[in-house]
């Protein structure tokens, strides 16, 4: 079997995935499956869990209320990749909702939304960001959906965060004009594989708050180009730049 099936249906479940093993899905999952993707029994899926790879599944019963899957055979095994902590200022619904979607593409490993002084929400729906993150997984053949933090102020952030992981801050004043030299550099310097990217909100970070992340342990601010990104977009483009240099894609 090809390395990824473009063809194939995905679907993400919470239970143990080995050889032979049978299970009932959900109601929710059942309505997807024989309403949505109209799978019927003997129909073939590929399932992942996060932990355990990814197995090609038979649907074994299909009625309106229930469907059973068992497991066949693994396609692919799990693989970690990169150690990134996305952290971002949260931003309104379907925004919100490009910007997790993305992040998980681009290969985040957590998402950590952070309140500053001038973020936009104050109250984050982990459940719709989580189904964001599972159905992105899904499409994209991603085996593992990143886990979601609880939103925390951005100064209990720096409090808490190890100085260990070094932390991409993209400052609109940063004097570093050439991010990628500037990753370039860091990489050599790096004790570890550990990373965090931070984006901050629309209107940026208060001067107190910049003061803070530049006073930090193993903060590294770079520069996003000479244009202004709105911060779903920078998203992208940051996790684009970490990835290329410091992450899996080099």
């Amino acid at each position: 079997m090809p390395r990824y099936d473009f063809s194939a249906q995905r679907l993400f479940v919470d239970e143990a995935l080995a050889a032979q093993r049978e299970f009932a899905l959900a109601s929710a999952q059942t309505n997807y499956l024989l309403s949505v993707l109209r799978m019927r029994a003997g129909d073939r899926i590929l399932l992942f869990n996060g932990r355990d790879g990814e197995w090609l599944a038979e649907v074994q019963t299909g009625t309106k209320r229930s469907a059973g899957l068992r497991v066949l055979t693994q396609t692919r095994a799990q693989d970690s990749g990169p150690d990134i902590d996305y952290c971002f200022a949260p931003l309104k619904h379907a925004r919100l909702d490009y910007m997790v979607q993305k992040a998980v593409e681009m290969g985040a490993r957590r998402l950590l939304p952070l309140l500053t002084k001038r973020t936009q929400v104050s109250r984050i729906n982990q459940s719709r960001m989580r189904a964001n993150a599972i159905e992105a997984a899904e499409q994209c053949g991603i085996l593992a959906v990143p886990e979601i933090m609880p939103e925390i102020s951005l100064s209990s952030y720096l409090a808490e965060r190890s100085p260990d992981r070094l932390l991409v801050f993209c400052d609109e004043d940063a004097e570093v004009t050439n991010p990628v030299s500037a990753l370039r550099n860091a990489k050599s310097a790096l004790a570890n594989a550990s990373l965090a990217l931070l984006i901050g909100p629309e209107g940026g970070f208060d001067s107190s708050e910049r003061a803070a992340l530049l006073a930090a342990a193993n903060v590294l601010p770079i520069s996003l180009g000479p244009r202004i990104l709105r911060a779903d977009t920078a998203a992208v483009a940051g996790l684009a730049l970490l990835q290329a240099v410091l992450g899996d894609w080099s």
